[in-house]
């Protein structure tokens, strides 16, 4: 009788038990750092391509994945794209961080600017790697390609 209420009470004691443990061993998170990118994060948001782009090289964190995510992206967006600069940038963050899924999904559609359906698809193979349950930058580069292949091998941006 002893033994069949122990093992009854076995999984309520562990219940209190392990969690203490768990958090006794945890080490407290460092402070998160301020984002330095916010402020040409917002001009981009806003379409502010040229401020985004003076505040991008006054930072001039050329090791940052972010930072070149970013300057990749506006040589894409900007009204004349300079579409060469963009795969520059996107292949920099890519080498400092190879999942990065930003640098990821928006070089796959640079490819498909560029007409090379082949690159694009390997960097969606790429982010169902990086996105082990998906991501949205995994969704969106899916549908880039789906309208891609729709419009006769034209690229099509997202609205």
């Amino acid at each position: 009788m002893r033994r069949r209420l122990a093992l009854l009470l076995l999984p309520a004691a562990l219940l209190v038990v392990l969690p203490q443990r768990v958090l006794a061993d945890a080490k407290p998170s460092a402070p998160r750092e301020p984002d330095k990118l916010a402020q040409a994060r917002s001009h981009i948001e806003a379409g502010q391509w040229a401020a985004a782009h003076a505040e991008l090289v006054r930072l001039n964190d050329t090791a940052s994945a972010d930072w070149n995510n970013l300057m990749g992206y506006l040589q894409r967006k900007k009204a004349s794209p300079d579409l060469a600069a963009a795969e520059r940038y996107y292949d920099a963050a890519l080498r400092i961080d190879p999942g990065h899924r930003g640098a990821l999904e928006y070089s796959g559609e640079l490819y498909l600017m560029k007409g090379d359906l082949a690159s694009a698809e390997r960097r969606l193979a790429a982010l169902d790697k990086a996105c082990f349950f998906g991501c949205e930058q995994y969704t969106d580069l899916k549908k880039a390609i789906e309208r891609y292949k729709a419009a006769g091998n034209q690229y099509v941006p997202a609205k």
